[in-house]
């Protein structure tokens, strides 16, 4: 019988990585679930109120997820009730259900992880699980997870300063950000333009002056053309509502398309909290963003020219492979076994 593999999904983004990490593992028997929890309490929250829609537990995030899952005709089974699992592969760390924690568990960086709050700091000093601090800014952190695949040095180094085991992280890439080069050649009919990029932070309850930022973008675009893109989970209504406020007549809203290209065709970068930075930086773009952008350069995801899934995938082979008990799988001599493996193959053929 065929290894079975649970891949945990969320966002879209979150989605398409585990989809690309799968694919790569056709001789599995891959399954599907959206992010759950065996908590009672937070199930009654999620079936019974919309408080948790804004999450990747819910709502919308979960609806669009299991419709992109049906689309590529990729096999669901949430919550894990179907099979039991020789691997599960996660997508955040901030939920781990206590019967999966027996299985074997390897964690995928989806992209930036949110700023430390003060409610994030409480969450950490009092030992409380991730979930309660509302937000990713302590993914990768909760040490649960057997493996953890990070997206540069630079976030390797975050997680183990808060609190993950050095030994389990290592430096993979991540899929969606690993190759931002191939965005150059696209066919988006715009360029030259002051993009801005927003963030859903008034849907996930966080506090956000819309208004003054559109401002400040404006002042930044000094005349030039502006551009917004805005967030998938944003209430697209009134975020229209706003731009067309305080933006100058003419500055182009989009609610859908390529983000990626749209940063490749652009001439400056206006970020918030946004993982699409990223692209702006590995394209050598002026990015403003409302983190510090000489840190960010620092976490920025290595570029591999698109490789992370399938090191990803090689690293999920060893692990099911791994005989002995999972605290004795070596994440990092595995890596080392793959760079070896990779330098031997160019060698054959070159």
């Amino acid at each position: 019988m065929k290894k079975k593999v649970l891949f945990i999904t969320g966002s879209i983004n979150q989605t398409s990585q585990m989809h690309q990490i799968a694919a790569l593992l056709p001789d599995y028997d891959c399954w599907f679930s959206q992010l759950f929890t065996d908590s009672g309490t937070i199930n009654t929250v999620i079936n019974h109120t919309p408080l948790l829609n804004s999450t990747i537990l819910a709502g919308r995030f979960k609806t669009n997820s299991e419709a992109y899952l049906a689309k590529n005709g990729l096999q669901i089974d949430y919550a894990a009730k179907r099979n039991l699992y020789d691997l599960v592969v996660y997508c955040t760390d901030v939920l781990v259900p206590m019967r999966m924690r027996n299985v074997k568990t390897i964690w995928v960086q989806e992209g930036m992880t949110d700023k430390p709050t003060v409610v994030t700091k409480l969450v950490k000093a009092l030992n409380l699980p991730p979930f309660y601090s509302g937000n990713t800014a302590l993914n990768g952190s909760s040490n649960l997870c057997d493996v953890y695949c990070a997206a540069s040095e630079g976030y390797r180094r975050q997680f183990i300063q808060n609190g993950t085991d050095a030994r389990k992280i290592v430096v993979t890439g991540i899929p969606n950000y690993d190759n931002i080069a191939q965005h150059l050649n696209n066919d988006f009919p715009h360029s030259g333009y002051v993009m801005v990029a927003t963030t859903d932070m008034r849907e996930t309850y966080r506090y956000e002056n819309r208004s003054a930022f559109i401002r400040s973008a404006v002042e930044i675009a000094n005349g030039r053309q502006l551009l917004f893109k805005l967030h998938p989970n944003e209430n697209f209504e009134r975020a229209i509502r706003e731009i067309k406020q305080h933006a100058p007549e003419g500055t182009m809203i989009y609610t859908e398309g390529d983000t990626n290209k749209m940063i490749a065709n652009c001439c400056e970068l206006i970020t918030q909290y946004s993982t699409v930075v990223y692209v702006g930086i590995a394209l050598g773009k002026k990015v403003h963003s409302w983190f510090n952008v000489k840190q960010l350069e620092k976490l920025a995801p290595i570029q591999n020219g698109g490789t992370s899934a399938q090191t990803i995938a090689n690293l999920c082979r060893k692990f099911i492979a791994h005989s002995g008990p999972k605290a004795g799988f070596d994440a990092q001599a595995a890596m080392v076994e793959e760079v070896r493996f990779e330098i031997t193959e160019e060698l054959v053929l070159n």
